[in-house]
């Protein structure tokens, strides 16, 4: 049957999405990729990209004895800690989040938790928050973006965007989302423009740009590029310049999809993407097919077994049913995968999720009397009262020592011709750029840096412990999180 899946989908295409590494001959086989192996992890420690804000602690309304605290992570790194009565259902948790941030597109968004086993959930908003969280209290919760949007143009709200900003920065920091360099390019120069403005040659430098992380692979060439194309952005402002990163952002190839890996009927491993249009299915990190959600007829599980039923045209046009057949690990994963794709069928294909008891013709059928119950993309972006303004504050991107500093150079004055376009080294010498050694040879007393204390303090500032400066044996560069901080991923 995975023949068949594989027949339907063209060589062409399949060439498409296979990286450098495949087409060589490497990275065949049923072995999971490294390029899918971070979407197996649904929390891991990601990087923070932003600066955190304090803590902030929401009491609750009762006594102290019938309450428990909800620790939860937002993007931006802030810690809230919420106190509600212990019969709390997940909805009012959610709401206190959503009460706190000031945040009207919710429905994009949801609470995740790891369960003793490491395997991510999100938090049922109908059900009790102590039975589904074992661990606790406190119970350690992540505000996350539960369903990335089809078409970023239709979120109404600037700080919604900003919201999805940040969560697609982690997720290309943390390698969960891949980017070729001219995309990692954009979008670096996309973060720069909304948070310093524009750039200006007499004053920034591609030393400035080496304090950012955007990619895991972050070279000094690719700052260099970033620089450039920061230059080219002049006049846009923050809201403009953060649409731009995610209608950049939608055209790659992973974004949005929600990884989940199984085993078919060949015993080979194969990887499931929820997404708006449908279910990728990957062999290796090879695209092999994808289930419209509009030709999915019966999605149900029964333990550890998953089963999908699909109609398709043959080559007369007569529509055939194949049914596919998957294994996963255990009965709970099994369940955790067809609950996130009937959350995702509902969320992106129906106008308004279905009510009532489940019947023979349904979609999903056996296995759970789950049904989604939040609103559908549909009704989020058609429904709802639109404020005239609204008003929140950008946090500020987590600063490293830049690379001349890490590497011991003279600190590079910021101020230089603006004719000047950025080309590092392009010799084995460590980050030194081009424009340094111009800088030691000028005559211009602008050009002549002179080393001071106190940019050595605040440098020092911006490195977090045990951090590694830059080396040029470091490929990629080692990013850290703020520490007691655990950032999930979708």
């Amino acid at each position: 049957m995975m023949g068949f899946l594989r027949r339907t989908f063209s060589h062409r295409s399949r060439r498409r999405f296979q990286t450098a590494d495949e087409r060589d001959g490497k990275g065949r086989g049923g072995t999971a990729n490294p390029a899918l192996l971070a979407h197996q992890q649904q929390v891991v420690h990601a990087p923070a990209v932003v600066t955190g804000g304090a803590a902030v602690h929401i009491p609750a309304a009762g006594t102290d004895k019938d309450a428990i605290t909800c620790r939860v992570l937002l993007l931006d790194g802030s810690d809230v800690n919420v106190d509600i009565p212990k019969r709390s259902k997940g909805q009012e948790l959610f709401d206190q989040i959503r009460y706190h941030l000031d945040l009207v597109e919710a429905d994009y968004f949801g609470l995740q938790f790891m369960d003793p086993e490491q395997v991510s959930h999100w938090l049922d908003v109908s059900k009790p928050i102590k039975k589904q969280i074992r661990d606790g209290p406190p119970y350690r919760l992540f505000f996350r973006v539960k369903f990335y949007s089809s078409e970023p143009n239709n979120l109404h709200e600037e700080f919604t965007r900003y919201l999805f900003v940040l969560h697609l920065r982690q997720d290309i920091l943390s390698g969960r989302l891949k980017c070729p360099y001219d995309v990692s390019v954009d979008l670096g120069a996309y973060c720069l423009q909304s948070e310093l403005g524009d750039c200006d040659p007499l004053e920034h430098s591609p030393e400035l740009v080496s304090e950012f992380r955007f990619t895991p692979k972050q070279s000094e060439t690719m700052e260099a590029d970033i620089f450039n194309k920061w230059v080219d952005l002049r006049g846009k402002d923050p809201s403009q310049a953060e649409t731009n990163f995610l209608n950049k952002c939608k055209w790659l190839e992973l974004y949005g999809v929600d990884m989940h890996f199984v085993k078919g009927r060949d015993g080979a491993e194969y990887a499931l993407g929820l997404t708006p249009t449908g279910i990728l299915v990957f062999e290796g990190s090879t695209k092999i097919g994808l289930f419209f959600w509009p030709k999915i007829t019966r999605l149900d599980f029964k333990k550890s077994r998953l089963t999908l039923v699909v109609t398709e045209d043959d080559d007369q046009g007569r529509e055939q049913e194949h049914t596919f057949v998957f294994q996963l690990d255990s009965s709970k994963t099994c369940k955790h995968l067809w609950k996130c794709a009937v959350e995702s069928h509902a969320f992106f294909r129906l106008r308004q999720p279905t009510a009532g008891k489940a019947s023979s013709s349904d979609f999903t059928r056996l296995g759970s009397r789950f049904r989604f119950s939040g609103k559908t993309e549909y009704q989020a972006t058609h429904g709802g009262r639109l404020r005239r303004a609204s008003t929140f504050e950008r946090r500020p991107s987590k600063r490293y020592p830049s690379r001349t500093h890490s590497l011991g150079g003279k600190a590079l004055s910021p101020a230089k011709p603006p004719h000047i376009r950025w080309v590092p080294e392009s010799t084995g010498q460590p980050s030194i750029y081009r424009a340094l050694r111009n800088a030691h040879t000028s005559h211009e007393p602008s050009l002549h840096p002179s080393f001071s204390p106190s940019i050595s303090v605040q440098y020092q500032r911006n490195i977090p412990i045990a951090h590694e400066p830059w080396h040029p044996a470091l490929t990629p560069p080692i990013y850290l999180q703020h520490s007691g901080h655990t950032s999930p991923h979708r």
